[in-house]
């Protein structure tokens, strides 16, 4: 499938927006993500586009559905999973699936290199094993008010999102 030239440039410059945003302010605004959703849904309600109105809001909620158990476990902000969400309305569903896995590829590298930057490898790395091997039950150990663990996140969502519109 071809990409639509409409679609990589919403979501390129929506994506922009909110990653310059989220490195400023560590928030990504309402008024972005619902302006997303609503340019995504009248896109598709006014047939502008490969989607019909179905099949964005299918792209919304499947966005939702994969980036809300990171909200609900203290992992990604509520800004990300509603611009994910927001995004699922232009891609839809498949392609929105395709954007979360990149997101996490890119995430988890943007994570190494902040870690490197922060000189927090090694630290890392002990908690990444102890989430992994206690399935999560440790969360709170690993959630240090004190220790410096957070990063803006709409980096790696603009990185997944973006290769999966010029995917198609």
């Amino acid at each position: 499938m071809v990409a639509s030239p409409v679609v990589v440039t919403v979501v390129a410059g929506a994506t922009a927006v909110a990653t310059a945003t989220d490195l400023r302010t560590r928030r990504v605004p309402n008024w972005l993500t619902f302006g997303v959703a609503a340019i995504g849904l009248t896109m598709a309600a006014a047939h502008l586009d490969r989607l019909n109105l179905s099949g964005a809001l299918e792209g919304l909620a499947v966005g939702l559905l994969l980036m809300l158990p990171g909200h609900v476990i203290g992992k990604t902000g509520a800004g990300d999973v509603k611009l994910v969400a927001a995004l699922g309305t232009l891609l839809g569903p498949a392609s929105i699936t395709v954007a979360c896995l990149c997101t996490a590829i890119a995430g988890g590298a943007l994570a190494v290199l902040i870690a490197v930057r922060r000189g927090q490898l090694r630290q890392a790395i002990v908690s990444t094993a102890l989430l992994g091997r206690t399935g999560g039950t440790h969360v709170a150990d690993i959630e240090d008010p004190t220790r410096d663990n957070r990063f803006a996140y709409a980096p790696a969502i603009a990185v997944g999102a973006v290769i999966a519109a010029f995917l198609g």
